[in-house]
């Protein structure tokens, strides 16, 4: 809220030339995010709808629980319900139309409203997701403050822990912690559940790719400052090695991986629904498997307008990251 009143404070305290670049960029912005929004939708309807089959048919023996033969009437009324007997361009509008009033429609097959299925699941893969990302910035500045600029073991080690954490594959990864510390030593729960024990492996199974990421980033731009002359200030006045890293070059190293935030936030959301699905964890992971393998349009439609959401909103908090991390940004 303080971030819009201040974007409208400097709207109307502005220059007319500043004013009209601020309008102008508020309205790409804006522009950009419908677009990012309209794009998913309909990628996501078409190649739903053009898979080959009979949606009808597939609804009934989904809702009967077996394979049947239904009846012309069974069809025609299921048909009348979703509109499934209309053109494709008909349904393609009702949709969007619905999209354009906030109704994202009703499941095929639990017959609820997508809104609500979404709403009843998604708190913890949000959880998941932002725990993952603190976790993941964590190892990634830890290891970048203590590893940058220096060559010697530790230096090397980091390197190549980058490198390959930025390289494997999180199912691998995810399935190799449940085997190890589930399984094997028991220290955690098999299946995730919803308490904080069964949040630390799917967390470090997201987390572990983009610190790699991040880390590789910050850690070109650390090094490349530290050989700034106003790091060489600070260390004539006295200040420690970790002091100067921490306190002067850390915060401007930390720019391009901001940058990379956005990006990653949606990379884990979506990554959520594999990891979810590993580790047996509530979430929108294991409801989009299932809406996907049972066709149910609504609401696989809904999961992946929700992500796109989602980084539509993360690239915006990232703009702000940007202005409070170099206020100099403020006025670009």
């Amino acid at each position: 809220m303080s971030t819009t009143v201040d974007a409208l404070a400097a709207v109307g305290t502005a220059t007319p030339d500043r004013r009209r670049r601020l309008v102008g960029r508020a309205g790409r912005r804006l522009l950009g995010a419908v677009g990012v929004l309209w794009a998913a939708a309909t990628v996501t309807f078409l190649l739903q709808a053009l898979m080959p089959g009979d949606r009808a048919r597939l609804i009934i023996n989904q809702t009967a629980g077996t394979m049947t033969s239904p009846t012309a009437e069974q069809r025609a009324a299921v048909n009348a319900t979703y509109h499934l007997d209309d053109s494709l361009f008909s349904q393609y509008l009702h949709y969007i139309g619905g999209l354009a009033h906030g109704d994202l429609g009703t499941s095929y097959f639990q017959h609820q409203e997508v809104t609500k299925i979404i709403g009843d699941q998604i708190g913890a893969t949000i959880v998941l997701t932002l725990v993952s990302l603190v976790l993941a910035w964590a190892i990634a500045l830890t290891v970048t403050v203590l590893a940058a600029g220096r060559d010697n073991v530790f230096s090397r080690l980091a390197s190549g822990f980058q490198i390959v954490s930025a390289a494997v594959p999180q199912y691998w990864v995810g399935t190799i912690l449940l085997v190890v510390f589930s399984i094997q030593l028991g220290i955690f729960p098999v299946e995730s559940g919803s308490g904080i024990s069964g949040l630390v492996l799917p967390a470090i199974t997201l987390a572990l790719p983009v610190a790699g990421f991040l880390g590789q980033v910050s850690q070109d731009e650390f090094t490349r400052l530290l050989d700034q002359p106003f790091v060489t200030s600070s260390r004539t006045r006295g200040a420690s090695d970790l002091g100067v890293r921490i306190r002067h070059v850390l915060r401007h190293a930390a720019l391009p991986g901001v940058t990379l935030s956005g990006w990653a936030l949606g990379f884990l959301f979506s990554g959520a629904v594999i990891v979810e699905t590993v580790f047996a964890r509530p979430g929108i992971g294991g409801v989009l498997v299932g809406a996907a393998t049972s066709r149910d349009i609504p609401l696989v439609t809904g999961i992946v307008i929700v992500s796109a959401a989602v980084y539509v909103v993360a690239n915006l908090l990232v703009d702000v990251a940007y202005t409070i991390i170099d206020p100099r940004l403020k006025d670009a």
